[in-house]
């Protein structure tokens, strides 16, 4: 079967860090983090939120409509540079991927609300898509298992083209689930270091624009191989083999016709639970890709949750355009057990494609592998 090529033609992303992805990227190469300290729900901590009256003044730029919820907001905001670019047709579908949705609705009478396809319907009906959103929600890969799967039906001629929104909010539910796993840090997280204590929780929106069609004259993002498997070994732990992620890379790196040594640079999950990094080292190593330079953004924003996966893999774009590495902030001795080329500076690098990993509770895994063509 000859498969249909499909392309990331477009991006966007919307942070404490910025509203497009120009200003984020920057940010990351300066150094500069949205993690602060605060007092959220009542819990000391730090956390990466963006701030509601910036948001308000953003959107209003848009639409003078009310009604949406946070989430939402930001939702539209990061899809409609893509919309205004890219036309939408009866038969044009949006992905939307969210862990937890609205999920502070649950509070107020209308909990209804509080459905996953709620926001999801509300963000494709502002923009007027006329096929019912397809909602990916698979814990925290939702974001890069969107890519995955609209690949995939893109590749088997389900369609030529399709809108992907992911997001997710720092909220009271998830905030108190986290810190009653004991996972969230008491300073901001450090990916793979050896002083990480537990996860630093944010929130964030991403989307892209993904076609059969690449841009002429100008370069572009082919998704060249995928591959998602679920470890079955807990219901939040990860396995301690790493079985899952690495099936999931190794599924991916067939597709693509890669070797190890041609992977430029790994934007891995790097929650920086002391389970988690240990895992994801096993594998890669297992994979012979330890050499590889890898970073973990989540010292920057901290886990976004479903977003996480969709806006790694817009910085991670951005960074290939750019021939340049993001650090990953908060490393600086290595503390798993396996080796491990974590980026510690924005040093220039000639990239030609890379790897982005998320895994998640419940034991899923998601890779793939993204190359730079012209």
């Amino acid at each position: 079967m000859n498969w249909n090529e499909v392309y990331i033609n477009q991006s966007n992303c919307v942070t404490p860090l910025g509203f497009d992805v120009q200003s984020n990227f920057e940010a990351l190469i300066n150094g500069k983090s949205g993690i602060q300290k605060s007092v959220a729900y009542h819990q000391p901590g730090y956390i990466s939120k963006i701030e509601d009256e910036l948001l308000n003044q953003k959107f209003l730029e848009i639409s003078k409509d009310s009604h949406f919820s946070k989430l939402e907001k930001m939702m539209i905001l990061a899809l409609f540079p893509l919309v205004q670019q890219n036309s939408i047709d009866k038969n044009t579908p949006l992905f939307v991927s969210t862990t937890k949705g609205n999920i502070e609705a649950l509070k107020v009478s209308e909990k209804s609300d509080a459905l996953l396809s709620k926001p999801a319907q509300n963000v494709a009906d502002f923009f007027g898509f006329t096929q019912k959103p397809i909602v990916i929600s698979n814990a925290c890969v939702s974001g890069l298992l969107a890519i995955a799967v609209a690949k995939r039906m893109i590749q088997a001629g389900a369609y030529k083209n399709a809108f992907i929104v992911a997001g997710d909010l720092v909220s009271e539910f998830v905030l108190s689930g986290f810190h009653s796993f004991q996972a969230v840090s008491e300073s901001p997280c450090k990916p793979y270091d050896v002083h990480r204590s537990g996860i630093t929780l944010g929130e964030a929106a991403a989307a892209v624009y993904i076609s059969s069609e690449k841009i002429k004259n100008q370069q572009n993002i082919m998704i060249k191989g995928d591959g998602s498997v679920n470890d079955a070994n807990h219901i939040s732990g990860p396995s301690r083999t790493g079985e899952g992620l690495y099936k999931s890379i190794a599924s991916a790196m067939r597709e693509a016709g890669v070797k190890p040594d041609e992977i430029d640079f790994i934007s891995a999950h790097g929650t920086a639970t002391p389970y988690n990094d240990e895992m994801e080292a096993i594998a890669f190593n297992r994979l012979e890709l330890q050499k590889a330079p890898l970073h973990s953004l989540k010292g920057y924003y901290g886990h976004t949750l479903g977003a996480s996966g969709l806006l790694e893999t817009v910085l991670a774009i951005e960074s290939a355009f750019q021939n340049r590495l993001i650090p990953s902030m908060g490393f600086e001795n290595l503390g798993v057990t396996k080796p491990l080329n974590v980026i510690r500076s924005a040093e220039e690098k000639e990239i030609h494609r890379f790897l982005k990993t998320a895994s998640g509770f419940g034991g899923c895994n998601t890779a793939v592998i993204f190359e730079k063509v012209n």
